[in-house]
């Protein structure tokens, strides 16, 4: 007769820690006078995932007040949209330039 043994298995309880979140930042964009007003709403529409017409509106309001609020993101998510969306426009030699401050 075979007698099968089995490991001792430790039950391991969550603490009630609270994980720490990553400290969230806006997204500005700046008006500049050479990136052509489709390519800002393609960058902001593939970057920042925003609907055609929010695209539209925020690139208004850049273009007439010099800056705009883009959207909320968390500090790692926010510099990697920006990373992306300053690479696409140097791939087309524009200089759309995006910054972030805390919120």
């Amino acid at each position: 007769m075979k007698v099968e043994v089995l490991p001792e298995i430790k039950i391991i309880e969550e603490q009630d820690e609270q994980t720490e979140l990553e400290p969230l930042y806006h997204v500005i964009i700046h008006n500049d006078d050479v990136t052509p007003m489709d390519f800002v709403v393609h960058v902001l529409k593939t970057c920042f995932y925003l609907s055609n017409p929010k695209a539209a509106e925020i690139m208004m309001t850049a273009h007439f007040s010099g800056m705009a609020y883009v959207q909320t993101l968390p500090k790692s998510e926010a510099e990697k949209r920006i990373n992306k969306a300053h690479f696409a426009a140097g791939l087309e030699g524009y200089p759309l330039h995006f910054s972030m401050e805390s919120e």
